[in-house]
């Protein structure tokens, strides 16, 4: 994106959007999220504590299932298979078969 169509959309001056990307002066709160609404980021506080769990970005799923997870897991895939059975659900009707030219030996 140009920085011409940044200041545009984010509604700021030339001179403020130099400044802030120069980093020269402070700018006001509003600003800063104007700019970082239009470039699709989210600015977000966080406890100093939290800051390094945040800087590691995203983790990986587990590679061995929890007990809940594989619970969950057979949940869903009972409820998978019971749906699937009232929806095919066929009523199986017998009729016993009479042979009259053979008798019972009972």
């Amino acid at each position: 994106m140009r920085q011409s169509d940044l200041k545009s959309r984010a509604g700021i001056s030339q001179r403020t959007l130099t400044n802030v990307l120069s980093g020269s002066e402070d700018f006001k709160v509003s600003t800063l999220l104007s700019l970082a609404d239009r470039l699709g980021l989210e600015l977000a506080l966080v406890p100093k504590a939290a800051a390094a769990a945040v800087e590691a970005g995203p983790t990986a799923a587990p590679r061995v299932k929890s007990r809940v997870s594989a619970a969950l897991e057979r949940i869903e895939s009972a409820r998978t298979i019971e749906s699937s059975l009232r929806e095919s659900s066929v009523r199986q009707v017998t009729f016993p078969i009479s042979n009259p030219g053979r008798r019972s030996t009972k």
